[in-house]
């Protein structure tokens, strides 16, 4: 086998996903044939860093020992079993970890298989609690200006994607977007929450939740905000009786300096949603976490018809629960948290480098995650394709967001491979001058 071969292979049975197919007449689709570590390999044997964690799941390396161990031991005990009426032990233990682990009086998970489905599960779960109190007029969402939250029908509704609206409208629920924050400022926070108080003075009581990523829009070019937003939405919802979904798919798990974001601001939302990270980027699960009082809302005798209507055939799957459960086991006993604020401290530092290209607009960080913000360009140069090229030819993964360049990499990394990893990445910018 070589490169050639599978890329052929390929592109004649393949349609990929966040990809204009018509691109691979001319750039080349890479063939990954191992992965260990930070790092992918190809069938020639050129290397990769993996800057952007495999679209952010991976947290501990790929083909990690010890996660890789856990598996193969479940694997020979039970792969899967409905969990409709059965249970397993490791969906159980993980379940109990998760309650201690999130904000408190978060008390009860129910699975799924990716961010978006268990976006969908937030959702319909806000509504149909609303419901089951009598309230059905509580049929409208909002979220915030800029927003992704993924790509099933719900999940696109309260994104805020133009591209996606544009194409998908028809298709969509109506919902209502409301301002974030403009910059990292607490005067930006505050404004922002003034927004959606007004919104809630007209409009509560057709208002079921509002769901937001907490401190950093991901696919929305990285986009941070100060913590005390989060503050003033719990009280705005508290007051106004609408729900807070969390969307922590992509900052859960580390990657804004606590495990969870919501930890930042002290919070605790009404539903939080994880996924990405939830397996250390080896399996798909998800999961939303809720309260004790959420859960009694559906707690009922059969022909009451009140029970929450959703299922997954791969719910809670065995497999993917000793994933997750190893993962945490990393984090528990390899202190990560703690690591990753030494890490974090490296790269701000290297981060600073990029202030001096002329072609550079800001720089942002928060945790792990460091964002480059480039200015000058439209859209239709590709700018973010040239980077990705470029630094890809250096043997370094960097998949930027439009003219927003971002690290996300996995906790592993050294700071010599982080140097690589930013080195690299100035000159590519450099080099556009």
């Amino acid at each position: 086998m070589n490169n050639l071969e599978l890329k052929t292979r390929d592109l004649d049975v393949l349609w990929h996903p966040c990809t204009q197919m018509k691109d691979h007449e001319t750039l080349p689709l890479i063939p990954i044939k191992k992965a260990h570590g930070i790092y992918l390999e190809d069938f020639e044997g050129n290397s990769y860093i993996d800057a952007i964690s495999s679209w952010w799941v991976n947290m501990f390396g790929h083909t990690n020992t010890y996660i890789n161990s856990k598996i193969k031991e479940q694997l020979d005990t039970l792969e899967h079993v409905i969990l409709a009426g059965f249970t397993h032990e490791p969906v159980v233990r993980l379940s109990e970890r998760l309650v201690k682990l999130t904000p408190p009086g978060l008390d009860k998970c129910f699975y799924s298989d990716n961010g978006s489905s268990a976006v969908e599960v937030a959702l319909k779960m806000s509504y149909h609690a609303h419901l089951n109190d009598g309230k059905k007029d509580k049929n409208v969402f909002v979220s915030l200006k800029n927003s992704y939250h993924g790509e099933t029908i719900g999940a696109l509704s309260v994104g805020d994607v133009e591209l996606y609206k544009d194409t998908y409208a028809p298709l969509l629920l109506k919902t209502l977007q409301t301002a974030v924050p403009y910059d990292m400022s607490i005067e930006a926070a505050k404004e922002a929450a003034k927004e959606f108080e007004f919104l809630c003075q007209k409009k509560a009581d057709t208002l079921s939740a509002i769901i937001l990523e907490p401190l950093i829009q991901g696919a929305g070019y990285m986009h941070m905000y100060h913590p005390e937003f989060l503050v003033l939405i719990r009280q705005i919802c508290t007051k106004y009786n609408v729900h807070l979904i969390a969307d922590e798919v992509m900052v859960g798990f580390g990657r804004t300096g606590k495990l969870f974001a919501c930890e930042v601001a002290n919070i605790t939302p009404d539903f939080i949603v994880l996924s990405k990270g939830l397996t250390g980027g080896y399996l798909p699960l998800s999961v939303v976490v809720t309260s004790n009082e959420i859960y009694a809302k559906f707690y009922c005798d059969y022909n009451e018809h009140k029970a929450f209507l959703h299922s997954h055939s791969y719910t809670g799957n065995a497999l993917a629960c000793a994933a997750a459960n190893a993962t945490l086991d990393i984090f528990e006993n390899e202190n990560t948290i703690k690591n990753n604020e030494k890490i974090a401290a490296y790269m701000a530092e290297k981060l600073k480098t990029f202030e001096s290209l002329p072609n550079v607009s800001t720089i942002r960080q928060t945790g792990m995650i460091c964002v480059v913000e480039l200015k000058g360009y439209k859209s239709e140069e590709r700018i973010g394709l040239k980077i990705y090229q470029y630094c890809l030819g250096k043997g370094v993964l960097i998949r930027p967001l439009g003219h927003v360049v971002y690290f996300m990499p996995p906790y592993i990394i050294t700071n010599k491979e982080i140097d690589i990893m930013m080195d690299t990445t100035y000159t590519a910018i450099k080099s556009l001058l």
